[in-house]
């Protein structure tokens, strides 16, 4: 028997399948999209995943990056009815200097 509050979800990239009951969009690492962390859709929902790479520069930063060792900022999702963005925000780093006087 399959519950009320029970969705199905799955990846249009992939064959990755997954049911939920607690509402939250489940992640995923797609090997459709270069491993990249993505959301699952409701089953049947037709969509596409679009990667949209980072076009700055990235200097020192630690930033996601796809199999394929490109910087990758987000995960457009695009369905009929709308659209979702994941976002991949890079991780500031810091080091500490003595200063001495």
């Amino acid at each position: 028997m399959i519950s009320v509050l029970e969705r199905r979800w799955e990846c249009s990239r992939c064959p990755a399948v997954a049911r939920t009951v607690d509402g939250k969009t489940p992640m995923h690492p797609c090997p459709g999209m270069a491993g990249l962390l993505v959301p699952l859709t409701p089953e049947g929902v037709r969509c596409e995943l679009r990667a949209v790479e980072r076009e700055d520069y990235v200097g020192r930063e630690l930033v996601q990056t796809d199999g394929n060792g490109r910087p990758v900022m987000a995960v457009r999702t695009l369905r009929d009815d709308g659209e979702d963005c994941t976002v991949y925000a890079p991780t500031a780093t810091a080091s500490l200097e003595s200063v001495e006087g």
